[in-house]
């Protein structure tokens, strides 16, 4: 089965279609939420904020929650916001009121290597060109509060009348920037004598990886996100007491910055349906998803919202479930589990320059993956829906055999040809999901209870989803767990931390790895979010650019017209 794909899709860019849509103005998108024009904060004639008070929580617990999530990524991904955005389309088109929820791009990876975060072809967000710029400033903002408290903790490590005796060896808060840049992960600050400050070690994460960025999208309302904003562990003081940013009188300044970061932002499809876009944290090391004040806001104003969660099953959705809807009392009565050929192609052994080689023999090997993160669903409660994201290489026969395969564990899978064809080529998909949800036998529960210990939740999530046979902790992390004890900070539940190329902590065990050990390296706090991190391998926080970076193909002429963005 190839994808119904003509010639001029194929060779048009993602820009060039997004250029190509006529947008409507944004108070035209409001209307079909029936929102008026006196509620919006327009930035420019395609955009919006939209004020917290439009947020209704009885709205909130009747209407339906989609999460639409992923198998095990290739490196290119497999369309998970290209499905949502279609899934969102296709959901209208067949008369449902429908809104997309979606993350935020970050500047470093568009200027990189992985590009923006607004869809593809013709299931896409717009304006495409400025969301996956600067948008409404949302990532400046969130830079800004979180360099102000970098920039309180060193004023009160030289202050001479007001110090908190702060240990500078044990300050674990960075400064950030949202830009790819990896001279910038180890650096040290304070240099040039008495004037400049105390000199330490130090270094920048990139903004989607700080924790007022995790702060942002765990937040319920200002009030909450204050409370956080003040929990946020900095470090210690020489006579090993704990110190967070309340202690610096940091969270109400930290607050002003983000008074106009916390609302959400109202965006189009290209085919004028809403969409809502909020808050971009990793998920890899963070919860990957985007604000509970953004997936309120859209269950306020709509009957469905198709939210995402990033990269494979095991890690956002997981997250998601565990942390997201816990935290935000959000109840999701569906879930959609993007799949590729080419994917399960990798996961049957497929080597790069195989991937587009039609071989239902390494489909059949690969769906192990794809079937682990099935049971993974049902352990939540939630009954998947496997949508294939059709690629032109599809074979008929690979196709039928996923679907004969999902069949036998009772899930329905459908191909979508949402890049393609938009709202219509995700009908099928929409369709499967309504029914899925009025069926009413999807009844969401979290994992674990918060409330058991640091391992035990560990434990739970290595052997449930992914599918370890145990745990080991390296002496520096049964340090950090004391630590941890020691703050009452033991009853949060666990963000982990590790590779999104397999469901183990070795990116090289690709399928459904077995009979292996997933190893705890460290711990890092993010009280002030809410959750502890795991850190299983190495992440990284700062990346780095590639050898030729998507930003050498970027141009903008003398009439405004951009070429390279996608």
């Amino acid at each position: 089965m190839s994808n119904p794909v003509n010639n001029t899709l194929e060779v048009k860019s993602d820009l060039e279609i997004a250029q190509a849509a006529q947008m409507q103005h944004i108070s035209n998108i409001a209307a079909k939420l029936n929102i008026s024009d006196d509620d919006l904060e327009l930035y420019g004639k395609y955009k919006a904020k939209l004020p917290l008070d439009l947020i209704d929580e009885n709205k909130v617990n009747e209407n339906n929650l989609i999460l639409v999530t992923a198998l095990t990524p290739t490196p290119a991904g497999e369309g998970k916001t290209t499905i949502s955005i279609g899934l969102t389309e296709g959901l209208n088109k067949i008369g449902k009121q429908a809104t997309a929820v979606l993350r935020e791009p970050s500047l470093g990876p568009v200027f990189g290597i992985k590009g923006g975060a607004a869809g593809g072809g013709n299931a896409q967000v717009v304006p495409m060109e400025d969301i996956n710029l600067h948008f409404t400033g949302d990532f400046s903002a969130i830079e800004k509060a979180n360099n102000l408290l970098a920039a309180l903790i060193d004023n009160n490590i030289q202050s001479k009348t007001r110090s908190l005796n702060i240990d500078p060896r044990t300050v674990i808060w960075k400064r950030v920037i949202d830009m790819n840049d990896r001279t910038l992960r180890d650096i040290v600050v304070g240099l040039g004598g008495t004037p400049n400050g105390i000199p330490r070690e130090d270094g920048f994460n990139i903004t989607a990886a700080s924790e007022i960025m995790a702060i942002l999208c765990m937040s319920n309302d200002i009030v909450d996100l204050k409370r956080r904003l003040g929990n946020i562990f900095v470090g210690f003081t020489y006579d090993k007491k704990a110190i967070y940013a309340r202690d610096l009188n940091a969270q109400g300044a930290m607050a002003l910055l983000l008074k106009d970061a916390v609302k959400p932002n109202l965006v189009q499809t290209l085919e004028g349906n809403p969409a809502i876009i909020h808050g971009g944290p990793f998920a890899n090391i963070a919860q990957g998803t985007n604000t509970i004040l953004a997936t309120k806001m859209g269950l306020s104003l709509s009957d469905y919202v198709v939210t995402e969660a990033g990269f494979g099953a095991d890690l956002g959705a997981e997250k998601f479930l565990n942390i997201k809807c816990v935290a935000g009392g959000l109840k999701p009565k569906a879930m959609v589990i993007v799949a590729t050929i080419r994917a399960l192609r990798h996961h049957g052994g497929a080597s790069k320059e195989e991937l587009n080689t039609p071989s239902a023999e390494r489909v059949k090997v690969g769906f192990a993956n794809l079937q682990k993160h099935i049971e993974n669903a049902l352990k939540f409660g939630l009954n998947p829906v496997v949508s294939i994201n059709n690629f032109i290489s599809d074979t008929e026969e690979e196709v039928a055999l996923v679907k004969a395969m999902c069949a036998e564990m009772g899930v329905k899978a459908v191909p979508t040809q949402a890049w393609a064809m938009g709202g219509d080529g995700a009908m099928a998909l929409a369709q499967a999901v309504v029914e899925e949800v009025e069926s009413g036998k999807n009844n969401f529960k979290p994992l674990y209870d918060h409330n058991l210990g640091v391992k035990e939740k560990i434990n739970t999530i290595a052997r449930e989803i992914y599918g370890a046979d145990s745990v080991d902790f390296s002496k520096q992390a049964l340090a950090d767990i004391k630590k941890i004890e020691g703050l009452e900070l033991d009853k949060l539940p666990i963000c982990m931390a590790k590779t999104q190329k397999s469901f183990s902590d070795n990116e090289k065990l690709i399928g459904r790895p077995e009979g292996f050990t997933v190893t705890v390296r460290e711990f890092e706090i993010a009280a002030g979010a809410g959750f502890i991190i795991p850190i299983l391998g190495k992440m990284m926080r700062m990346p780095g650019l590639p050898s030729v970076p998507a930003s050498e193909g970027m141009d903008i002429d003398e009439n405004g017209v951009i070429t390279g963005l996608s």
